[in-house]
């Protein structure tokens, strides 16, 4: 299998922070990583720190035209690229998509369950339907995506699954009934594969972003109740998340360095959960 060199002259996307990484640049070489959702804002982000650090991608999500811009960034990087569209809703479907991926990249080494669906409502509004949606999504399709990955994970050695969760898993949140009850159970999913799946070799682990700057969520936040700065000013490290906070923290997972880590949960949101509100600033 011919891999491409990381390309000199491919551009680095700023906000990205791929070109001061503290990570050497072929700590992922050899290896293939399937990242789902992998497209857009944190997902992308993710994609492009495994790439940078030598990886090969198989990015999936339902909608190509989301995966394409990634895809083409992915390969100016000297990595190669499949994009795949895939409904992790649909068990036959993530199993043929992975299943054809694991073949044509000849292995799979790192899953990212980053697919996600949310959308802030009152629990007492909350239709059957949309909490269906959500649910299916987040903690149907990683569980989807984890099973049908097993054996060529397996085959390939042994490798990391990074399941994406969130920082109100512990403590629920007002509005994310849905989104909170599907992410702890995937945290749970995390730790039950983690004890199953260490026979093989196979870690598997969760990262817990906080509000990310610059993502969906933190444009519904905005939306909704207008206070993303008091929300930021809350955080002790002083900022919000950024997508290459969240896609270090993955990488490390990932890789060799985090090779004795399973069924870890990550928090990755500046000490907000932990510092409470104005906890962290000499004013509070």
């Amino acid at each position: 299998m011919t891999r491409g060199p990381a390309r000199e002259d491919a551009e680095l996307d700023p906000s990205l922070e791929l070109d001061s990484s503290p990570f050497r640049p072929d700590l992922l070489e050899g290896r293939v990583a399937l990242v789902t959702g992998g497209g857009t804002g944190i997902g992308r982000g993710i994609s492009l720190w495994l790439a940078a650090h030598g990886a090969d991608l198989v990015l999936a999500s339902r909608n190509r035209d989301h995966l394409e811009p990634a895809a083409q960034e992915i390969r100016a990087l000297g990595r190669r690229a499949l994009v795949r569209p895939m409904d992790v809703r649909d068990p036959d479907r993530v199993a043929t998509v992975v299943r054809e991926a694991a073949h044509e990249m000849e292995g799979l080494h790192i899953v990212v369950n980053n697919a996600a669906g949310n959308f802030l409502t009152r629990a007492e509004e909350l239709s059957p339907n949309g909490w269906r949606a959500v649910v299916e999504i987040v903690l149907d399709g990683t569980f989807h995506v984890c099973r049908s990955a097993f054996e060529p994970l397996r085959d390939s050695g042994g490798g990391a699954v990074v399941n994406i969760t969130t920082t109100y898993v512990h403590t629920g949140a007002a509005f994310m009934a849905h989104s909170g009850a599907a992410k702890a159970g995937v945290l749970n999913l995390t730790r039950s594969l983690a004890a199953e799946w260490g026979r093989h070799g196979i870690r598997v682990n969760a990262v817990a972003p906080g509000l990310v700057a610059g993502t969906e969520g933190a444009r519904r936040l905005v939306e909704s109740v207008g206070r993303l700065a008091e929300f930021e000013a809350g955080v002790p490290l002083g900022r919000l998340a950024a997508p290459a906070d969240v896609a270090r923290a993955v990488l490390f997972l990932a890789s060799p360095a985090g090779a004795h880590i399973s069924g870890a949960h990550l928090v990755v949101d500046g000490g907000e959960s932990v510092g409470g509100k104005f906890g962290g600033h000499e004013d509070a």
